[in-house]
């Protein structure tokens, strides 16, 4: 039996962040992942010039958690801001309207541009005007509401169904009646309190926007960042196709976790996994906690990747791409981004390369109803020929599919956490990371897969002294 002083569960990017980690710190790990792909929903492909992700494709520039990271292997020289100009769009009525400038997630913090705009009706306009005088709510206990709740007193219908619910709840691709505010948006709760008006107090806190944008990327993808990081990690410390199928308590040694061809002991365990996983392999310790895990809901989305020859594609794509409403019919896509337009070096000179995304909270059912990889193209296909005249057949079509790998945190989302953490000190030297718990995001997860690892040596004397004594 191998014996070591932490193992992680889990390769995504948490789990990935969480052994380097450990193996900065001089601690002996081991990394087990399920399947054969060690990045998670990171995954980058190179075809026929195009160079495609299949999951995320952008670091988020304010939480400096991934960008320093990628500085600490060496990437920093690599980092590409998104090429110009930079706007999105939204869907209303089959024509896409700019995002009003000077808006912070929307919310106008000058006049004109959003007097201009044809997203909102004349009365919207005016009742997003009453923000002006909106007093704070008085919060329920919980200090918690929905965004779309939030949205609705503050700035009126409208803004939940044009703004707040293709663009605050696409992104995470959930209900926007359901997603928390506290959890995902809590700038917007702390400013309400602070001063009322959202408009007064942005357009007061209100810097110009960084001249290279807001986001980052790699000339290979986002793969890039984590192929530096398992460079970095020994490779037998680093187990594929390795399910962990019990994480026992042991006679000699805290932990046993077992797989179909190995037993290793530890002196800590980090859970780097969806939090339905985590569940099955709570269950057996702590119920409780399980249910707890099990209580986070999880969505499916596909992001379908085609490409065409730029001639045919009638949209100048001067952007980075669009979302819809769920309010506009007849359009199965929830989001759409314009590749070739937004990243450098992304497909060949003559030819565009846009991604489509299906799937989430507004159709739960539509990967089930549509396991066919070309039919979910098809889908895809005819909405972005519709919106961005396209007369023409994908020259190239590639579908990913990500099955319950959404995390929705939804209203109560904290005080779940909070509980899971009560019930974790139950059980020293068990620990949890990843997206499904205090991660929005991949600059999240790599910060608190990070901090988890510290974590694990801090509070387990095996680890910590191993810790010391190798660092």
């Amino acid at each position: 039996m191998e014996r070591v002083d932490v193992c992680v569960v889990g390769g995504g990017i948490a789990g990935l962040s969480a052994a380097y980690e450990l193996h900065r710190l001089g601690v002996a790990f081991r990394l087990f992942e399920a399947t054969d792909h060690l990045g998670g929903v990171i995954l980058t492909e190179s075809l026929d010039g195009f160079t495609i992700d299949g999951g995320p494709d952008a670091l988020l520039a304010q939480k400096p958690a991934a960008i320093e990271l990628c500085r600490e292997l060496g990437l920093g020289d690599r980092l590409q801001p998104t090429l110009e100009p930079r706007t999105a769009y939204i869907l209303k009525q089959g024509r896409l309207h700019p995002l009003p400038e000077a808006s912070v997630l929307g919310i106008p913090t000058r006049l004109a541009p959003f007097a201009r705009t044809g997203l909102f009706s004349a009365w919207a306009k005016l009742r997003f005007g009453l923000d002006l005088a909106l007093p704070p709510c008085r919060l329920p206990p919980s200090g918690d509401e929905s965004i779309g709740a939030f949205f609705r007193r503050r700035f009126g219908p409208e803004a939940v169904d044009y703004l707040a619910e293709p663009l605050l709840a696409t992104i995470h691709a959930g209900d926007v009646d359901r997603l928390s505010m506290r959890a995902l948006f809590p700038r917007l709760l702390e400013a309400e309190q602070a001063g009322g008006s959202l408009i007064q107090t942005f357009r007061r806190r209100r810097t110009p926007a960084p001249p290279d944008g807001m986001f980052r990327s790699l000339p290979g993808g986002l793969a890039e960042l984590t192929a530096a990081l398992v460079a970095t990690l020994p490779t037998e410390r680093v187990s594929r196709n390795a399910r962990v199928e019990t994480v026992d308590q042991g006679a000699d040694a805290p932990f046993i976790v077992r797989t179909a061809d190995s037993v290793c002991s530890a002196s800590a365990v980090i859970l780097a996994a969806p939090a339905p996983v985590a569940a099955g392999l709570l269950g057996p310790r702590n119920e409780r906690l399980a249910a707890l895990c099990r209580e986070i809901p999880h969505a499916s989305t596909a992001t379908v990747a085609l490409t065409y020859p730029r001639d045919a594609v009638t949209h100048p794509l001067r952007g980075s791409g669009f979302v819809v409403p769920r309010v506009e019919p007849d359009v199965s896509i929830i989001a759409a981004t314009w590749v070739s337009s937004k990243w450098p070096g992304r497909a060949p000179a003559d030819q565009v390369l846009l991604r489509a995304f299906i799937g989430g909270a507004r159709d739960p059912e539509v990967l089930d109803r549509t396991p066919d990889d070309t039919a979910l193209t098809q889908l895809a296909h005819t909405d972005l020929a519709r919106i961005l005249g396209i007369a023409v057949a994908p020259s190239l079509a590639r579908v990913y599919r990500w099955m319950g790998r959404s995390p929705q945190h939804e209203v109560g989302h904290l005080d779940r956490l909070d509980a899971i953490e009560r019930r974790l000190e139950e059980t020293p030297g068990l620990f949890l990371t990843g997206s499904s718990f205090r991660s929005v995001g991949i600059p999240d997860c790599v910060r608190d897969g990070r901090a988890t690892a510290r974590r694990a040596v801090e509070r387990t004397p095996g680890a910590a002294a191993a810790g010391e004594s190798e660092g």
